[in-house]
């Protein structure tokens, strides 16, 4: 029961994710505007259920249900109670449900108590995550369903790899997934503020506190997943070169790189935005000032800029040399006219 219970949830976690997609993507058109009321809610019960999934997976390994083929091909009777919850996870079907679970949650997460982000913002955000996981929930409910039901029961399990019985298990995948799947979000905000072409100081400001809570995450379960490899297999160890794992570095490095721009200098989404997405995504807003004032509409924006400060000097220069002359015909003495 309680494994029917988990996968009916599963299924409506993944039909709600197609809904906030929709509903996501009409709420920012002018017809559909009034569906963006109910993305919010719909991204905060989506990762509920994922929640509830996750929990009912997580039930049926610690009473041992062998009725359950993952189960019965990754636990036995016999086992410390902290192995049979670790081995929830332990294998393929359960840590992609914990990966769509991250996804649901941060989602919701961040539909519950994000408000600094403009509401035609936080829709294609929230819209993105959505579509990003919608793939994942599909992936698992047609190819991997985590539960799928055995029969005839076995009497006992297979148990788990003994290389997997160890408190290392328990700890590194959970923080993993929530700094590497969290970052998830990241991308989704990407998307929100490209779409919307909201992209300023307070989209990074918004933004910071989640790449920096993933990226402490991340950096817990890589470093609890390298000093377990380390004692468990030692460096020679497939693990240390293991790429599944070495995955986990390069968003590492893409975060710490991005909260370090972002702590020297704010301007960093701009740039990046202005210079490599300004071809693809259209003109950014301060792009646009530039060619207004300039008069330059068919220039490339940083040529825009260059005329426009020549042009500011050349109205300073001007201003200067025609107060330097009025000064001189009223007889003044040139240094009280501020003339050095």
């Amino acid at each position: 029961m309680i494994a029917e219970l988990g996968l009916a949830a599963l299924w409506m976690a993944a039909a709600l994710a197609a809904l906030q997609l929709m509903a996501g993507t009409l709420g920012l058109t002018p017809r559909g505007a009034a569906l963006g009321a109910v993305v919010r809610p719909v991204a905060v019960v989506q990762g509920l259920l994922a929640l509830m999934a996750f929990l009912c997976l997580i039930y049926v390994f610690a009473v041992t249900d062998l009725s359950v083929k993952l189960v019965a091909l990754n636990s036995h009777s016999m086992k410390p109670l902290i192995f049979k919850i670790a081995g929830a996870w332990g294998n393929h079907e359960g840590s992609m449900l914990l990966w769509v679970t991250v996804m649901g949650m941060a989602g919701g997460f961040v539909a519950l108590v994000e408000k600094r982000l403009p509401e035609p913002t936080m829709l294609a955000t929230l819209a993105g995550q959505a579509f990003v996981s919608l793939g994942f929930y599909a992936f698992l409910l047609i190819a991997s369903n985590p539960f799928e039901r055995l029969s005839p029961i076995p009497i006992e399990g297979n148990g788990l790899n003994p290389l997997l019985q160890d408190l290392g298990l328990a700890f590194h995948p959970p923080t993993l997934y929530l700094g590497y799947v969290g970052l998830s979000i990241a991308f989704s905000f990407a998307i929100g503020a490209l779409v919307t072409r909201e992209i300023g100081p307070a989209f990074a400001r918004a933004m910071r506190p989640w790449v920096l809570g993933a990226w402490i995450f991340l950096t817990i379960g890589i470093t609890a997943g390298s000093y377990w490899a380390y004692y468990e297999l030692g460096w020679g160890g497939w693990w240390f070169w293991d790429p599944v794992e070495n995955a986990s570095l390069m968003p590492w490095l893409a975060a710490t790189a991005l909260l370090h721009t972002h702590s020297a200098g704010r301007g960093c989404l701009l740039h990046v935005h202005d210079r490599h997405f300004s071809g693809a995504f259209g003109h950014s807003y301060q792009c646009s000032c530039l060619r207004r004032r300039s008069r330059a509409r068919h220039v490339h924006p940083r040529v825009a800029g260059d005329q426009y400060r020549r042009r500011a000097d050349a109205f300073r220069f001007a201003r200067f040399d025609r107060d330097r002359r009025r000064a001189l015909r009223r007889g003044q003495p040139r240094r009280r006219a501020g003339v050095q």
